[in-house]
C-alpha cells in the first residue's frame, strides 16, 4: 500500500481496492492502517497529524486510538464516547520496505512471497517508483512479464529489434504460483544504464526465473552464468478498477557503491516507456476469457495467468 520509508512521523493516503485508507505509525515505529474516515464529519483522517500514539482528525480534532476507537472529542469533554465513534482498522504488516493492508477480517489469502536475498545483508537493495498508472493492476502486472515487447518498446535498454524471436518456454503452475524462466539474448549495457551484471566483450546471454504470485506480484531472478546476480520483486497496488501504482524493489550482489539513483533512472525510463503503452489497452483489465483476445505460443505466460486468475477465482 506504500513503501515503508512514506510513513514517517505523519499519516500517509492511499487507496486499495476503491477503498480510502490511511498508514500511520504509533511511538513505538508500528505501523497501522485503518480506513481514512472519521465518524463525525467524514473527513479524511490522513489529513491530520499522530499525537499520543492516537490519529487526529484535522476538523474537530476527535482523537482515534490504534484499535480504531475514538478516545477524545474535546468539544464535549463531559460526554460519555458514542461506540459508534470509532473507524474500522484493517491487518498491517510491514515487509521488504512496504506497507501491507489487507482489507478483510479474515487471514490472508496467499503468503508474502519468500525472498532471502533481502534479508541477508548480502545484497544492496534499491526501491524504484512507486510508478502510477491509469490502468488495472492485471495490465501492469502482465506488463512486467511479457517477453515480446523488449525489442520494440525497449531497444538498447531490454532488448534487440535484431533479434525480435521470443525464445522457448514453458509455464508450471502451482496453487497460486506461476513458475517459468526464460534465457535469451539481450542488449549490452547501455552508456547512460550499466545496471547488469554482463560481459561487454561478449553477446550477453540472460537467465530469467519468474515466480508470479497471484493476483499482481512477481519475484524475477536474473543471472548471466556466474556469480552476480539480481532480484526484482514487483507488487501492483490496485487502488480502483483503472488505477494501479506499481512498486519495485531491486536487489543485487554487486556495483554495492553504484548510486540508488542509477536504478531508480534507469526504472523510470523502462516504466514510463510502458505506460503510455499499458494506458492504451482496452479493456483496462486482462480478460480472462481466453477468446477475448489473439493468443499465439510465445504467449504462454499470459494465457497461464488467465487460466490461474479463473481457477483462482480472482478472474
Amino acid at each position: 500500500m506504500a513503501y515503508a520509508h512514506e510513513v514517517k512521523d505523519a499519516p500517509v493516503a492511499a487507496t486499495l481496492l476503491g477503498e480510502a485508507v490511511v498508514a500511520w505509525r504509533t511511538a513505538d515505529g508500528r505501523a497501522h492502517a485503518m480506513r481514512d474516515l472519521c465518524i463525525h464529519r467524514g473527513t479524511a483522517l490522513s489529513l491530520g497529524w499522530v499525537a499520543d500514539d492516537c490519529l487526529v482528525c484535522p476538523y474537530h480534532a476527535w482523537r482515534y486510538d490504534a484499535s480504531g476507537a475514538c478516545v477524545r472529542i474535546p468539544q464535549s469533554a463531559t460526554t460519555t464516547i458514542p461506540a459508534k465513534a470509532r473507524t474500522p482498522v484493517y491487518q498491517c504488516l510491514e515487509r521488504y520496505g512496504l506497507i501491507w493492508v489487507c482489507l478483510s477480517d479474515a487471514p490472508p489469502a496467499y503468503a508474502l512471497p519468500e525472498i532471502p536475498e533481502f534479508e541477508s545483508g548480502d545484497w544492496k537493495v534499491v526501491n524504484t517508483g512507486p510508478f502510477t498508472w491509469q490502468a488495472n493492476a492485471s495490465r501492469q502486472v502482465e506488463n512486467f512479464t511479457d517477453f515480446g515487447h523488449f525489442p520494440w518498446v525497449h531497444p538498447g535498454l531490454l532488448g534487440d529489434p535484431e533479434r525480435p524471436v521470443v525464445p522457448e518456454h514453458s509455464v508450471e503452475t502451482r496453487e497460486h504460483v506461476l513458475h517459468y524462466t526464460i534465457v535469451r539474448p539481450e542488449a549490452p549495457n547501455s552508456d547512460d544504464f550499466k545496471v547488469f551484471a554482463n560481459e561487454q566483450t561478449v553477446q550477453p546471454e540472460r537467465r530469467s526465473r519468474y515466480e508470479l504470485h497471484l493476483p499482481y506480484t512477481i519475484v524475477l531472478r536474473l543471472g548471466w552464468g556466474g556469480t552476480k546476480g539480481m532480484v526484482y520483486f514487483f507488487a501492483s497496488q490496485p487502488e480502483k478498477a483503472d488505477r494501479c501504482r506499481g512498486y519495485c524493489i531491486i536487489g543485487r550482489n554487486y556495483d554495492f557503491d553504484d548510486p540508488d539513483s542509477t536504478l531508480q533512472e534507469f526504472e523510470r525510463v523502462i516504466f514510463g516507456q510502458d505506460q503510455r503503452i499499458v494506458e492504451s489497452q482496452r479493456p483496462e483489465q486482462v480478460p480472462f476469457d481466453l477468446a477475448d483476445e489473439l493468443h499465439l505460443k510465445f504467449d504462454a505466460v499470459a494465457v497461464a495467468y488467465r487460466r490461474a486468475m479463473r481457477a483462482q477465482g480472482l478472474g
